[in-house]
């Protein structure tokens, strides 16, 4: 049986023929020693064609299509041009060796040339690509390896495409320097307080937060200048003006030793190293914040940025996370325990990292385990909505709806298990969701700045909002609404409206007075008709009565 080997490269397809397989054997050692000397493998492997590529986007594109084992019309063209026709019915006399199964078999399945992957095949190519440049005469000196160079940039570069805004390396990258920075802020703080403790030890005791202390080790430096005049200071910084009396007066009867003025200074210098850092941690809460809005707005509605943080980190990407099981996501970050207990056949942990959810600590001892499988249920769903549902919704505009509605049915489920109240189907709840985001879409298309002819009817419309707004809110409350505008102005604009509304009214009435009595006078006539009307049944009821006793009394 005849062998061809297919051989991608940068440049184009080509196609070679193996010779003398009978005789080898398809001995793979011999091939492998082969490989290094090109005049013993030249006799047994041959270029029969090479196509090359029109251009690098057109290389491009056919190597994204054998990588993902697709077959284009262009390798179509080559294969049936240059290879001998398949009849139907019958066995080929010959067969197609290629690098990759999946390409291979896309080939078998479309043109019906049998295709093999084995060892033997994959040595055979592999001296091909040793001897490619002295097979294919056409090419130059280093245009094989500028091919190379160029395509292997642009397929990496394709690959690795991404949209800017959904990027989860970044919170990724975030969470990690988050725990660095807490534990680092927290080392350098307590490094703070003993190292001041050794000139004021009272302060420790009074102060007890660590970025606080910071601060107020920094304002004070030297003990023995705190004095009266120091005390607004230090009530701006600690916010009460009784703590900053004490302070004061602990400065006064402390009993630390003095320091001199460089270790003051180096102590100053580290105290505002602290302040920096736990400023940025601030800054750097805020980004991953924002960043989770961007990448996974309902998982982080769900259980909260830093959580929804810590989970996707954990996984390694959204994606990673949306695959993942719930009772994967469960355990996840538990795995030393859940290896250990089945190790030593114990009780196998009931959750991981979503334990820090403030659902898992509303709940009892005994539901805490049922509360963190339903919420790992939910952070599933969740995780896939936003990873993929950018395949069917509009991909910049992240929505919240689904978030906040598996929110709700966590609350649901844990009134559940307190008071027994019954939660809301799931498929209730999230038709009401994909209703109210599609009304959301619908709105945000809709929504349109309205042109209005003239200022004063903008203005009256905004007047009429208010007042009508202010009367809502007195009717429903009962309570003062808090404004921006004063009493006075309110009545003010109450009683111009107010004119307004009966200069209306009274023009309406003079236009319609002929109106109204018109209509008078035709309520007056049906009347008169009805009563006349009633008067005739009246008479006919009697008269039919009278009928009805004389008929009686002929009978009797």
């Amino acid at each position: 049986m005849a062998l061809f080997l297919l051989y991608e490269s940068a440049s184009g397809y080509s196609l070679f023929e193996v010779h003398g397989v009978d005789e080898i054997g398809q001995n793979t050692e011999a091939v492998r020693n082969s490989v290094s000397d090109l005049n013993r493998f030249g006799k047994v492997v041959k270029l029969r064609s090479f196509n090359p590529f029109t251009s690098a986007l057109d290389a491009l594109k056919q190597c994204n299509a054998v990588s993902e084992g697709i077959l284009t019309d262009e390798l179509r063209t080559v294969l049936e041009t240059n290879l001998p026709k398949v009849k139907e019915g019958k066995k080929s006399k010959f067969s197609l060796g290629v690098s990759d199964p999946k390409i291979g078999s896309q080939i078998s399945e479309v043109t019906k040339i049998p295709c093999q992957s084995n060892e033997f095949v994959s040595e055979l190519l592999r001296g091909v690509r040793f001897h490619f440049d002295t097979f294919v005469g056409d090419l130059k000196s280093g245009d094989l390896e500028k091919a190379q160079l160029g395509l292997g940039h642009s397929y990496s570069r394709a690959k690795v495409k991404f949209n800017v805004n959904r990027v989860d390396n970044m919170v990724i990258q975030a969470i990690f320097l988050l725990d660095t920075l807490d534990k680092d802020i927290n080392s350098f703080s307590m490094r703070v307080r003993e190292w001041y403790s050794w000139h004021f030890p009272e302060l420790v005791k009074i102060v007890n937060d660590n970025y606080l202390y910071a601060k107020v080790a920094k304002f004070i430096e030297d003990k023995a200048k705190l004095a009266e005049d120091t005390i607004p200071g230090l009530t701006d910084i600690v916010g009460d003006e009784d703590k900053a009396k004490e302070i004061v007066e602990a400065a006064k009867a402390s009993m630390g030793q003095d320091l001199s003025p460089v270790d003051l200074i180096n102590v100053h210098q580290f105290a505002q190293r602290v302040m920096d850092l736990s400023e940025y941690r601030k800054n750097l809460y805020d980004y991953l914040v924002a960043k989770m809005n961007d990448i996974a707005p309902n998982l982080a509605t769900l259980i909260g940025e830093v959580v929804g943080a810590r989970l996707i980190s954990h996984a390694g990407s959204l994606t990673n996370l949306a695959k993942c099981p719930s009772s994967t996501l469960q355990i996840l970050g538990a795995e030393k325990a859940l290896f250990r207990a089945l190790k030593t056949r114990g009780n196998t942990p009931k959750y991981g990292l979503i334990f820090h959810s403030s659902f898992i600590g509303r709940a009892s001892a005994k539901n805490k385990g049922r509360m963190a499988r339903y919420l790992a249920n939910k952070c599933s769903i969740a995780s896939r909505i936003d990873c993929f549902a950018a395949l069917y919704l509009n991909a910049e505009r992240g929505t919240t709806v689904f978030g906040e509605k598996l929110r709700e049915q966590v609350e649901e489920r844990l009134d559940f298990y307190d008071k027994g109240v019954a939660p809301r189907k799931n498929i209730d709840v999230m038709q009401a969701a994909i209703e109210s985001a599609e009304n959301k879409d619908t709105e945000m298309e809709t929504e349109a700045p309205a042109e209005v002819s003239g200022k004063k009817t903008k203005k009256k419309k905004q007047k009429a909002a208010a007042a009508e707004g202010d009367d809502m809110a007195v009717d429903t409350n009962g309570d003062a609404v808090e404004d921006h505008k004063s009493e006075k102005k309110k009545k003010k604009e109450k009683r111009k409206l107010e004119q307004e509304m009966e200069v209306d009214d009274q023009a309406e009435d003079d236009g319609a007075n002929g109106v109204t009595s018109e209509q008078e006078g035709t309520v007056k006539k049906k009347k008169n008709k009805k009563d006349s009307n009633g008067e005739a049944l009246e008479a006919g009821g009697e008269s039919k009565k009278k009928k009805k006793k004389s008929k009686k009394k002929d009978t009797e």
